[in-house]
């Protein structure tokens, strides 16, 4: 038997050998320990035989040649490229049959859209290259909407969840959803393609833009607002925006429903608009203004004569007597002209009953002033501004664009005793857009145009969870000094809806 040292030397060399392999070892991917040592002279290696290159192999290559995308991302980019040579060839053999028939502004749309569709068929059954019925389905579509429509951006206009398409550069696509912004998938193919998009909507209402005219507004043919800016003015390429125009525009009860108004403000307004009230709907850029004019427009009776007056035409007004006026911008000449103010002083001639205006925003002003106290009584429009008094203001200055030299306190009586209200919009964070003020316009007293709030939105519940305003529309309490005016037009309005309301 060995002795006690004996037995303890070999305790210690076993335990130090064990160390050794625990230090010289590590897991591999599977788990299994793998020896790190290096392996003696008489232990090397054979020399590596050459094994075709598996998916790490072809991963490492990849990334040597400065291309680090996976191996399926390098498969669908092949196959989009081979796509968009596809979608090239196919829309250059479609421009070769076709012609100058695609720009042939006398041909049918109906018929161009046949013969387009005939033509599209017959090429990309020629086609020689494999394709599937998904890839040929879109570049069917995509070429339709690229020759018939407005390229990439066609789907989102006639999405009916999109309120506003914005391109700020061929490459970078908006739009807005529900009040708020969140970026497209699509792209145009370069800036000729986008230039191309921008030309077919503005020379179907007969306007052009270039490098001497490179600010456009204009309008789709169904009464979408279009502005575009072209380079120079656009430094990162052509800019376009396209605020859609409802096919069934919101009525009042949508309003109700949506929470921009309640139910008695919407009777109140209805009864104004009836007494022939002379109204200013004011808000900022996107915060409905419009919209809440054509609802206000709505309440106008079916037996009076209304003329309307814009710069690009939104309104849908389902009355029967209704004539409609839009401006025109300057030639290439600089001539032909023809301004809101002009087509406010010809209206004058044209015995309306009422006058709208689809927004005032220079020395129409005046014009609209004049019509407003020389009998047109009724007459609605919008105007920009932050708030009621900003709404004064801002008209006040835009009379003085006029260049009459008027004094201001001839100005604020004339505005004073031709506005009867001031309804005030916003747009608020969650996106939602609501009526805030529902003001009246009373009197001068000294050199100020003193105004009266009817109805003013209370904020005071905060926001829920998700960020949206809880707070709603509330009656002051104050009786409006117009209600004599109205009960001259037999309007009677209900006294209950000025009882102030408890939180």
């Amino acid at each position: 038997m060995a002795s006690l040292s004996e037995r303890l030397d070999a305790a210690r060399r076993e335990a130090a050998a064990e160390g050794r392999h625990t230090a010289d070892t590590a897991d591999t991917a599977d788990g299994t320990p793998e020896v790190l040592t290096e392996p003696t002279a008489d232990e090397a290696p054979e020399p590596a035989k050459e094994k075709a290159p598996g998916p790490l192999s072809v991963r490492a290559a990849a990334t040597t040649n400065g291309d680090t995308r996976s191996p399926q991302r390098r498969v669908l980019a092949a196959q989009e490229d081979r796509i968009e040579d596809l979608k090239s060839s196919v829309h250059d053999e479609l421009l070769k049959q076709l012609g100058p028939h695609l720009y042939d502004a006398e041909m049918d749309q109906d018929d161009l859209e046949q013969r387009v569709r005939t033509v599209l068929s017959d090429v990309m059954a020629s086609q020689d290259r494999p394709i599937s019925t998904a890839d040929r389905v879109r570049v069917t579509t995509e070429i339709s909407d690229d020759i018939l429509g407005y390229g990439p951006i066609d789907p989102y206009l006639r999405d009916p969840e999109v309120s506003e398409v914005m391109v700020n550069g061929y490459a970078d696509v908006w739009l807005e959803k529900s009040g708020r912004l969140q970026k497209a998938e699509a792209h145009f193919a370069d800036e000729a393609h986008l230039r191309r998009t921008i030309d077919k909507i503005v020379s179907r209402i007969g306007r052009r833009v270039d490098e001497s005219s490179p600010m456009v507004d204009a309008r789709l043919p169904d009464g979408s607002r279009v502005n575009a800016v072209v380079p120079p003015l656009a430094i990162d390429g052509s800019a376009l925006t396209i605020r859609k125009f409802a096919t069934d525009p919101l009525t009042v009860n949508d309003l109700i429903t949506f929470g921009s108004l309640t139910p008695s403000t919407a009777d109140f307004l209805e009864a104004c608009v009836r007494g022939r009230l002379n109204v200013i709907v004011s808000g900022g850029t996107g915060a409905g203004k419009t919209t809440t004019l054509n609802v206000l427009s709505s309440f106008i009776p079916s037996d009076e004569r209304i003329v309307t007056i814009e710069d690009a035409a939104e309104l849908q007004l389902k009355q029967d007597h209704v004539v409609r006026l839009e401006s025109r911008p300057a030639n290439i000449e600089g001539k032909g002209s023809v301004t809101i103010r002009d087509l406010v002083r010809n209206s004058l001639r044209m015995r309306p009953d009422r006058i709208v205006v689809g927004e005032v925003r220079d020395a129409s002003a005046l014009d609209m002033l004049q019509a407003m106290n020389t009998g047109h009584d009724g007459s609605i429009t919008t105007v920009h501004s932050n708030g009621p008094r900003d709404t004064l203001s801002r008209i006040e200055t835009m009379v003085m664009m006029a260049g009459m030299e008027l004094p201001m306190k001839a100005i604020r009586e004339q505005v004073a005793s031709a506005i009867d209200l001031i309804v005030h919009q916003m747009r608020f964070k969650d996106g939602s857009r609501r009526i805030t003020h529902v003001t009246e316009v009373e009197r001068m007293e000294g050199e100020v145009v003193t105004l009266q709030d009817i109805f003013i939105f209370d904020n005071s519940a905060g926001f829920d969870e998700s960020g949206r305003v809880l707070g709603r529309l509330r009656s002051t309490g104050l009786r409006p000094k117009f209600l004599e005016k109205l009960a001259g037009q037999n309007v009677a309005i209900d006294p209950s809806l000025f009882r102030a309301e408890h939180r």
